[in-house]
């Protein structure tokens, strides 16, 4: 008998020996202990076979920011199935019974770390984060001017640093919300030390989270709210430069320190993380904050959506730019897409992949209109470029 549904507490275990199986690790026993303690069995979807599981993904319930506002996110992880029962569609039915289950609990959009890019893209979710990773030679480090504040080593506490990172997260698109339980259990269990720096008024504005040893320093985390902190921190990681020859730091895709480097040919590479998927189209356009002052008085958009996997979203939409607080007013007006030159002036047409990485700001209308991946008139094109302001996607959590 096959059997799709959520766990139960006595299957947990099986899932993580699931896990460690086809992620290639292992945990002592008191740490499977502890996480087993912790794990909430709904969270995970199991495709049981005669009561055994075969194959089995998690939807992690979590809040992502999105130009400034709070977005529902499904975060998916640990999606993996035993080897005998691979290539049979089991994970095919997962995520679709997965894109299901996010549309009901009002979660409008998902991220998750893809082992291949090209897989999931069959099921709409597309490459819309990536990262900078730098590495610094001690003579390498930069050279900024003194900052006016100071800089005070403190014991890791959620209360001192999540104010300061969510003010920094809501700069960009993809950012999650921290939960107390996240920030011990994912940020806090990293070794190392955290330094804060407070302005010339005692403000905190922005913190550094960095390991050394073995004479190289990591930067787990570097935050600043402004170019003052910023260059206090970095200064205060110089200051190290007796303790370690090497330095290595992960940054926003857009991050511009080569540029304040005396000598900036420091070795930098970019690296693909995330996919993103809208699972709601209506919902996720309907919190969509547009720009209303850089287009007309109630602007209309036709947008044809391809989306094979959730039928709710296939079809076509209409956007009335004039809703409350910069939203846009969105219904539904077709089951089927039309093409480009069907629609009407304003009309674009693309598949959920493009419609993500547009929405998000990954890329712009233009971009992927000369990439051939968005259809339409140039004038419905040059519209929505408009309306969407441009912003770096960034996750600097990993699930």
């Amino acid at each position: 008998m096959i059997e799709i549904r959520t766990l139960r507490q006595e299957e947990l275990r099986d899932s993580m020996n699931l896990s460690m199986y086809a992620f290639q690790y292992e945990l002592p026993e008191e740490e499977i202990v502890e996480r087993l303690a912790a794990a909430d069995p709904e969270q995970t979807w199991g495709f049981f076979i005669d009561g055994k599981l075969a194959s089995k993904l998690t939807i992690f319930d979590m809040t992502t920011w999105i130009y400034n506002k709070p977005f529902k996110m499904g975060g998916v992880a640990g999606v993996a199935s035993w080897p005998e029962h691979r290539r049979q569609g089991m994970v095919s039915q997962l995520l679709s019974k997965a894109l299901q289950v996010m549309k009901e609990n009002g979660q409008t959009i998902s991220y998750l770390h893809p082992f291949a890019v090209a897989f999931y893209r069959k099921f709409g979710w597309e490459l819309s984060m990536t990262y900078k990773r730098y590495e610094l030679q001690t003579n390498q480090l930069p050279r900024m001017k003194q900052a006016e504040g100071s800089i005070t080593r403190v014991t890791p506490s959620a209360a001192v640093l999540n104010p300061i990172y969510e003010a920094y997260a809501k700069q960009f698109n993809g950012p999650i919300e921290r939960t107390q339980e996240w920030w011990d259990s994912r940020i806090f269990k990293k070794k190392g030390h955290v330094g804060v720096y407070l302005n010339a008024a005692g403000e905190p504005r922005g913190y550094v989270h960095y390991q050394i040893e073995n004479y190289e320093c990591t930067i787990h985390e570097l935050v600043y709210l402004d170019q003052d902190s910023k260059s206090g921190l970095w200064k205060f990681i110089s200051d190290h430069d007796s303790m370690f020859r090497k330095l290595t730091l992960q940054a926003p895709p857009d991050d511009d320190l080569p540029f304040e480097l005396e000598d900036p040919r420091i070795k930098q590479e970019i690296g693909a993380y995330f996919s993103a998927r809208i699972v709601d189209v209506e919902g996720f356009l309907s919190q969509l904050e547009l720009r209303h002052a850089c287009l007309p008085a109630d602007t209309a958009l036709s947008l044809h959506v391809r989306d094979e996997q959730a039928p709710w979203n296939h079809g076509t939409f209409e956007l009335r730019l004039n809703g409350p607080e910069g939203t846009a007013v969105v219904t539904k007006t077709a089951e089927e897409p039309g093409g480009a030159d069907g629609a009407a002036a304003h009309g674009l047409a693309c598949d959920i992949r493009t419609l993500t990485v547009l929405l998000l700001g990954s890329k712009s209308a233009g971009e992927l209109h000369r990439l051939g991946r968005l259809q339409g008139h140039g004038q419905a094109v040059e519209l929505l470029q408009a309306a969407l302001p441009r912003r770096a996607c960034y996750l600097p959590d990993f699930f």
